[in-house]
């Protein structure tokens, strides 16, 4: 009888877990944007099969949106949680929190739009943000509407800023970016366009900082009831 050969041992199984896989999907946003998210890529970047992922997520659409919470987690509450402070100044210190952390993260900002935010670090902030519109007086179908007309404000904003959707992260200096578009501007025919020609300096400003704040600024005050005078506007 012909012996059988011995069959193999199989080496001992990777060990994986949830956030390892996210650690994954963040850095590869990071270095090739949000479409160089795939299973097979978070996959091969852990050293495991594409299996192996599908053990912990049920599809991609899982993975982003679990990402998706990961970065609304690491929004801190406590810059616009403080009652005790105007309400216009809390949404202000959340505005620049948003900025701040997503802007570190340029490539996973468009998977923010990828699905609905509907888990619990998202209900999370929009509690806060409907708590902060009620504290301004708002009855609770306007602040329900005017808390989604600043998440998609701020969220659109952010996402305006990113030059190249594929960019590594993080964000450059506000200055790099506004100089190359004031380059391109510079290159707009004055005579076909003389007031946008004219306007140049200014729409090279569109994704800085200030301007963020002066869009957020006016917001506020066409949500602001009617008749409130208790509060100094923001400029």
């Amino acid at each position: 009888m012909q012996a059988h050969p011995p069959r193999s041992r199989r080496g001992p199984r990777r060990a994986l877990n949830k956030d390892e896989i996210l650690d994954a999907a963040l850095t590869l946003s990071d270095e090739g944007g949000s479409n160089a998210v795939s299973v097979r890529g978070i996959a091969a970047r852990v050293g495991v099969a594409p299996n192996a992922v599908y053990t912990y997520f049920p599809d991609k659409a899982a993975v982003i949106s679990a990402l998706v919470e990961r970065l609304l987690g690491d929004v801190n509450h406590q810059v616009f949680a403080d009652r005790t402070q105007p309400w216009r100044a809390r949404v202000e210190s959340l505005a620049l929190e948003l900025k701040e952390r997503l802007a570190a993260h340029p490539g996973a900002v468009p998977l923010m739009f990828s699905g609905p935010m509907n888990g619990p670090q998202a209900l999370g902030l929009s509690e806060r943000l409907l708590e902060l519109l009620g504290d301004a007086g708002l009855r609770p179908t306007d602040a329900a509407r005017a808390t989604y007309l600043l998440i998609v404000y701020l969220f659109g904003s952010i996402a305006l800023t990113i030059p190249d959707p594929d960019q590594a992260s993080p964000l450059p200096p506000e200055d790099a970016p506004m100089a190359a578009r004031s380059r391109v501007s510079a290159k707009t025919p004055a005579q076909t366009y003389p007031r946008t020609t004219a306007a140049a300096p200014t729409r090279a400003s569109y994704i800085s900082t200030e301007q963020y704040l002066w869009g957020l600024h006016r917001l506020l005050d066409g949500i602001t009831p009617r008749g409130q005078t208790g509060e100094t506007q923001l400029p």
